[in-house]
């Protein structure tokens, strides 16, 4: 195994020591939860009783392999916990997410669970975000002049490609893979990228984490907000 996956392997494992019997989980997505995703299905099989809410048809479909039951926000009246991954995470626990695409049920997902905590390696940590390049999930119809909207705002716009098809999220959405260069102020980016008609989301989360685990090389670091 190459060093990067055994560092999400581990914080996605530590995670699980978080999740009680009884408790309605948030399943995120991404390379990092599938590990968890994987693991918690073994905690059920030795009896483990938990309900998962998945934040994208990939993780739903995973977690039904490997035996995680599932429930919906119809059922249940709120999520105790969410673990979901991210793209970076900055000094303030601010993330950027969105690389798999599913940044909307996402954010859906970890904003209403009691306790979130975000599962990385340690290749994710960043002084600031920014790195890559910022994923907005925008309408289909009128999506050209939301891109110009956006690079008025400093942000270089790609849409998203994917087989050679512009990707659609599991929304029915596009979603534009934006430079902004080093984001000083996310809250700020965030709110200004929301106010314009045709956004949905952006993969700038901030206020939300509780608590992160770091895979670094063969531990695991905790930090809390």
């Amino acid at each position: 195994m190459e060093q990067m996956d055994l560092e999400k392997k581990l914080a996605a494992e530590a995670s699980i020591d978080f999740i009680k019997d009884g408790m309605v989980v948030g399943l995120g997505s991404g390379s990092t939860v599938n590990w968890m995703v994987r693991k918690l299905g073994e905690k059920v099989k030795q009896g483990l009783n938990i309900r998962g809410i998945p934040s994208s048809k990939k993780t739903e479909r995973l977690a039904l392999e490997v035996g995680v039951p599932l429930t919906d926000f119809a059922s249940v009246d709120c999520i105790d916990i969410a673990i979901d991954g991210a793209d970076e995470i900055d000094g303030n626990l601010n993330l950027l997410k969105g690389g798999g695409g599913s940044l909307v049920r996402e954010k859906v997902v970890d904003v209403n669970a009691d306790q979130f905590i975000v599962i990385i390696d340690q290749s994710k940590v960043v002084e600031e975000l920014g790195e890559l390049p910022l994923p907005i999930e925008v309408l289909q119809f009128g999506w050209e002049i939301i891109a110009k909207k956006i690079a008025e705002l400093g942000g270089e716009t790609v849409i998203r490609i994917k087989d050679e098809k512009r990707f659609i999220s599991d929304n029915g959405n596009y979603i534009l893979d934006c430079k902004f260069g080093k984001i000083t102020k996310p809250e700020e980016l965030h709110e200004k990228l929301k106010l314009l008609t045709g956004v949905v989301e952006t993969g700038i989360f901030t206020n939300m984490v509780d608590k992160v685990i770091i895979g670094r090389k063969d531990e695991v670091e905790v930090l809390e907000k």
